[in-house]
């Protein structure tokens, strides 16, 4: 047993190159997963600046002096921060608080219509329609002092974000602007022999720009197409449940598949069984064909190389280790596994590709 710990270990770790990717990996989830919160202003500013660097390659094609690129796209995004936070933020919290204030009447709504149900299906009984209503009742309840206790621990935490907001965008600009001097010290701690460190790295950070990009996209045609559509078709909160609508994208398949629930049930609250519902219904179906069909495999053709199982345990790994990022981060964190499984020496000869 011990002969055979002894050649898988060597045929595995003799090289020193894999030996130290393998420490550096363990380390640098150890610090994500340790300080999570604390260096979460760093994480946000990371996936701006992979945003906004595509944006910068195209103006330094134009300029040929990437400070003046830098300036000028970092006083962009400021121009749409500013916007976002005194625009569209104080636009989104008001339909909040609408939907807030009319829950009781679709729960009270909710309430009429199972009571209702005994009378046109024989096998539903009257105890199991309220035993459906009380368990109802007593999530909204749970969801009210927990939306309460989210409000309280928001005020108490305005000084954090507002440090944040200031912070994030600071980090956005000297991690642009100092790119190769940032990755030039991070460099200096390696190895000179790092080849295969390289090789994954390379790939990797192609992966996530085009990805974090990608997402970005995804997530503003998604937003955009759907307020569009629901205001055409006048539903309430048309703003609020496309931004939902549109970060649902961050999570592949699960996304989707959740965030149709309060689109239908505030449509059918609002309509009934009418054709304004059954109209949108069929516009936002065909708008998750749309990003399923078209968006997606426009914008990530060269970046989702995964199985669609691994993409849905990369999720539920990574988001159970790391929360949103890990969500928001778990296809390349995925891709990140595939290419260091793929690199590494003594199994880049082996069939690896029947798992990913």
């Amino acid at each position: 047993m011990l002969d055979l710990f002894n050649r898988w270990f060597q045929r595995h770790f003799s090289d020193p190159q894999v030996v130290f990717l393998v420490v550096f990996l363990i380390l640098s989830f150890t610090i994500v997963i340790t300080f999570n919160d604390t260096l979460t202003p760093v994480f946000a500013a990371i996936v701006i600046a992979y945003l906004l660097e595509g944006i910068i390659v195209l103006f330094n094609h134009w300029f040929h002096n990437r400070l003046i690129s830098v300036i000028l796209v970092f006083v962009a995004f400021l121009t749409v921060l500013m916007l976002t936070l005194f625009v569209i933020t104080p636009l989104l919290w008001e339909q909040i608080t609408d939907l807030i204030r009319d829950t009781p009447i679709y729960i009270e709504r909710g309430r009429q219509l199972i009571l209702q149900l005994p009378n046109h299906y024989n096998f539903i009984s009257e105890e199991a329609v309220l035993e459906i209503f009380s368990l109802i009742q007593s999530e909204a309840t749970a969801m009210g002092k927990h939306v309460l206790t989210l409000s309280i621990n928001s005020i108490q935490s305005s000084i954090t974000i507002m440090i944040y907001l200031i912070l994030a965008p600071l980090l956005v600009f000297f991690f642009l602007k100092d790119k190769d001097k940032i990755l030039g010290w991070f460099l200096h701690f390696f190895p000179k022999d790092t080849q295969l460190s390289t090789q994954v790295w390379r790939e990797m950070d192609q992966q996530i720009g085009n990805y974090v990009r990608g997402k970005f996209w995804e997530i503003t045609i998604i937003s955009a197409f759907c307020f569009t559509t629901f205001s055409f078709l006048g539903l309430k909160y048309a703003l609020l449940i496309s931004v939902i609508v549109g970060l649902s994208v961050v999570v592949p398949y699960i996304g989707a598949t959740v965030v149709t629930i309060p689109v239908a049930l505030i449509a059918f609250f609002q309509w009934g069984w009418t054709a304004d519902f059954a109209w949108l219904m069929f516009a936002y179906g065909m708008i998750q064909a749309l990003d399923g069909n078209v968006i997606v495999p426009l914008l990530f053709s060269e970046v989702v190389n995964l199985h669609p199982v691994a993409i849905i345990v990369a999720i539920l790994f990574f988001g159970g280790l790391w929360g949103f990022w890990g969500v928001f981060f778990a296809i390349p964190l995925g891709t990140l596994v595939s290419s260091v499984i793929t690199a590494w020496p003594s199994l880049s000869q082996e069939t690896v590709d029947v798992v990913l």
